[in-house]
């Protein structure tokens, strides 16, 4: 299972921010990623590139720019549509 939590760390400890609806006792792996906190939100569109890059996914790949018709439908670069 996993569960996006958000929580502030008071200096000692993590303090979730809403109900966590966990099993108490149990142990659990924390993956910490700290948010960038923005004073106002921006008003002009952003860049599409931009947008991309706020949503993209590391998938661990180095070659999905040239193959992604391979990873998309697993078709061999020499093969027709």
């Amino acid at each position: 299972m996993i569960k996006t939590l958000h929580a502030i760390f008071d200096g000692k400890v993590l303090r979730p921010e809403g109900s966590v609806d966990l099993d108490v006792g149990k142990r659990y792996v924390l993956i910490v990623e700290r948010t960038i906190e923005t004073k106002a939100p921006r008003k002009e569109s952003l860049y599409p590139l931009t947008q991309i890059l706020d949503i993209a996914t590391d998938v661990g790949v180095d070659d999905l720019s040239t193959r992604h018709d391979w990873y998309a439908h697993g078709r061999r670069d020499d093969e027709k549509q």
